[in-house]
């Protein structure tokens, strides 16, 4: 049986009464040092904040016993110090305090605030967003200036070793450099897409990371470990040059088609003029080593004498100051950023080795264009999530080009050592076989001669 119409209205006057004489709650306020209203601070990681608390609306606070407890919502990355702090001097039903925060990783946190009076607790509905960010320190600009300055040195040497006769080869049968394309631009990018959805499918950051990886060109540690590896290093130049230029369309065309699916936010700013500086700081070491080789051929043959030593000291030096210079990262490692790091270089390898078999390439041009497909250029990647993403989102997904960077050179560092053994093994053996008293003889044939 429905209830009369009265009681309907009854109950809905009791609420709005309760409503509008609901007593005024206690409130509270975040301030800074310059004294704005805070809803969001950020600190730097391993810094101290210090932060006013104001709170009004405690003209029922009589006791004098009552405290405040700040609770950072995560203290693993943010501490809070200065508290519990007792509430001893209201004035006008407000009371002024402050306490200090200190980032202790990278991230975001909420700061609550707690107000226990006769061992009850109420929690205010105000809180204080925080930001946990990275400070740029000067060895990261020291690493950023070493590696120009060598790389570049580098490619004075290449240069110098480059033969633009089998340059041209090259282009006039572009076999490999569309092999290493399609590896490169085609197989990459939905190998990361798809391996992010696998193993990263509640995190969007990490997808972006892992996507921004595969669309990047590949780098010019290909052509480095070209040389150390005995592949064909004017079709690895060749290749890194197309790749590098190819990257101005496709980054875009994968970021504005299958990225749109796992980054929906606006527009992305694809950094064209990063990517136009790092072809010019390619192209023009390579045309002083090209000038080298063309006026001052002795100084040249130095430079090709060196070449290998220097690639190898310089893979040594990136992988060494790379993982000094981000050692927080680690902290972040799972065994699913470990997969994606050490996946998405490893099965390009494979592809490209395959695909340039399938193509009946020649041994040092199969090494090169395997090692062209497999390496990418994470600087390009890191700048563009660093671009894309506030922080300190930016900085906590670096860490997947960061783990395919420290994953990359792994098979190749093996490759080389097995390289190296099978030379030592071979030298071995040739010294152990005894050397013929008559190298002209044949079979013991002049031996026969003579006994006639």
């Amino acid at each position: 049986m429905a209830a009369p119409f009265k009681y309907y209205v009854l109950v809905v006057c009791c609420i709005f009464f309760l409503l509008t004489n609901k007593s005024k709650a206690w409130e509270v306020h975040f301030q800074n040092a310059s004294n704005f209203e805070l809803a969001t601070t950020t600190v730097h990681m391993d810094d101290t904040n210090t932060i006013n608390l104001i709170l009004s609306g405690l003209d029922d606070i009589k006791d004098i016993d009552a405290k405040l407890h700040i609770i950072s919502s995560d203290s693993g990355i943010l501490t809070v110090h200065n508290q519990p702090i007792v509430i001893d001097d209201i004035i006008e039903g407000n009371f002024t305090g402050q306490f200090n925060i200190s980032g202790t990783f990278l991230g975001t946190a909420k700061v609550y605030v707690n107000m226990t009076q006769n061992d009850v607790s109420e929690r205010a509905n105000q809180t204080l967003n925080v930001i946990i960010i990275r400070k740029e320190k000067t060895i990261d600009r020291v690493f950023t200036a070493s590696i120009i300055a060598l790389v570049s040195i580098l490619y004075i040497n290449f240069g110098a070793a480059l033969d633009l006769g089998k340059v041209k080869e090259i282009l006039v049968r572009p076999i490999g450099p569309l092999i290493a394309f399609v590896c490169q631009f085609l197989f990459m990018p939905l190998l990361s897409y798809f391996l992010g959805l696998i193993l990263f499918p509640n995190n969007v950051e990490m997808q972006l990371g892992l996507f921004f990886t595969g669309v990047s060109p590949s780098g010019g540690a290909s052509n480095i470990w070209s040389v150390i590896l005995g592949g064909n290093l004017d079709l690895s130049i060749s290749m890194t040059t197309i790749s590098t230029f190819s990257a101005f369309a496709m980054m875009p065309i994968w970021i504005f088609t299958l990225g749109t699916t796992i980054f929906d936010r606006g527009e992305l700013l694809v950094p064209y003029k990063r990517i136009g500086i790092m072809a010019v700081g390619l192209i023009v070491p390579l045309i002083v080593g090209l000038l080298i080789q063309r006026y001052l051929p002795r100084v040249a043959k130095l430079l090709v004498r060196i070449l290998k030593t220097c690639s190898s000291l310089l893979i040594i030096f990136i992988i060494i100051f790379a993982i000094f210079t981000n050692l927080y990262l680690f902290e972040l490692f799972t065994w699913q950023i470990f997969v994606a790091g050490l996946g998405l270089p490893w099965v390009a390898y494979i592809v490209g080795w395959t695909a340039a078999t399938c193509f009946k390439q020649k041994h040092e041009d199969r090494v090169a264009i395997a090692i062209e497909a497999g390496i990418q250029n994470t600087g390009i990647s890191i700048f563009i999530l660093r671009l894309a993403l506030a922080q300190p989102q930016g900085d906590l997904t670096t860490v997947i080009p960061v783990s395919v960077a420290l994953m990359t050179p792994i098979p190749l560092l093996f490759y080389y050592i097995y390289l190296k053994g099978k030379d030592r093994f071979s030298k071995h053996r040739r010294g152990a076989m005894p050397v013929p008293t008559n190298p002209s003889s044949e079979n013991g044939r002049e031996l026969v001669t003579i006994n006639k």
